[in-house]
């Protein structure tokens, strides 16, 4: 079906359309399978992680228990998208009710902000870890690393939850087409009757505080880390502590970079394509890699992975 067509049918309907990527059949098989190994291969790594932490108790620590959480908060993320992106490539009309699309908007963004926040008390947690040892197990508790998690996953559900309402009482004209793979604030704002400033100017407000404040907080916290481990005086200690923080450093640059692209301003001018390029690299591939990076660069995990892999040997 040509986009023609679905523009047409797009005013007989009550939900909307998620354009996605717009192909010949053949490519959008392609996709499909590739998606879909890319999907299977995050949930097996994510899960493999989260099963290495509960199963070996030398891994039942703040740091790995952080890390845990953030894997299954992984596993939720790439589920509100992927299994709609798989059904819209064999889909001939791509449609998707109104409120199957706001569903997915709160869930997505709603992890998406968890994982802002969640990336920043990793960061604090190896703030306390390298520049105050000696206190590290009084001053990170389990009951901390606890209220911490759950503060987490509270503040990212209640971020976008009024702006989200809004939006969802708002009139959208026809054609109710969304060139997009995911519903997002940008293209939904932009299909509205009437434009609202107001509205746009929270979502972006609200957006750039929930990346800017938790990111810079990052950046202080390892600015403080690379100066205390400056001053080690072992080279193995140093190279440790490098070891340590530069996987959790490689993932908050991946996800941070390619957010901020995004949502500082939702209704930025961005191309579609360009749109989707970059969510679909935040959204998917960085999950994807963050079990590689996190178990790749770890000697405890690795060793733990061996035992719930039932293998010998893991290949670095």
């Amino acid at each position: 079906m040509n986009i023609y067509s679905i523009h047409n049918i797009s005013n007989h309907i009550a939900g909307f359309i998620l354009l996605g990527f717009p192909c010949c059949r053949e490519t959008q098989l392609i996709f499909f399978s590739l998606l879909l190994v890319i999907y299977i291969l995050t949930l097996l790594g994510n899960g493999a992680i989260i099963c290495a932490v509960i199963w070996d108790q030398r891994l039942q620590t703040p740091m790995y228990m952080l890390l845990a959480n953030f894997s299954f908060l992984e596993i939720w993320y790439v589920t509100t998208i992927i299994p709609n992106m798989l059904t819209n490539f064999l889909s001939e009309t791509k449609i998707i009710s109104f409120s199957g699309c706001f569903l997915q908007f709160y869930f997505f963004f709603s992890l998406g902000i968890t994982e802002c926040f969640f990336l920043a008390i990793m960061a604090f947690d190896r703030y306390l870890a390298i520049c105050q040892p000696l206190h590290y197990p009084t001053l990170m508790t389990g009951r901390l690393c606890t209220n911490l998690m759950i503060s987490c996953w509270a503040l990212g559900f209640l971020w976008f939850l009024i702006p989200i309402i809004i939006i969802s009482q708002m009139s959208f004209c026809d054609p109710k087409v969304i060139d997009h793979f995911v519903c997002d604030p940008g293209p939904l704002l932009a299909l509205t009757c009437t434009r609202v400033p107001m509205m746009e100017l929270t979502c972006s407000t609200l957006s750039s505080l929930n990346l800017f404040a938790p990111f810079g907080f990052i950046m202080w916290s390892y600015a403080l880390v690379l100066r205390a481990v400056l001053k080690v005086p072992s080279v193995a200690g140093r190279r440790k502590a490098f070891s340590t923080c530069g996987s959790h450093l490689a993932v908050v640059l991946l996800f941070y970079g390619s957010v901020m692209v995004m949502y500082v301003k939702p209704n930025s001018g961005h191309d579609s394509g360009t749109q989707k390029i970059v969510t679909l690299f935040y959204s998917v591939v960085t999950p994807f890699l963050n079990p590689l990076i996190y178990s790749l660069r770890n000697r405890e995990m690795k060793e733990a992975l061996k035992k719930v892999l039932g293998k010998r040997e893991l290949k670095s």
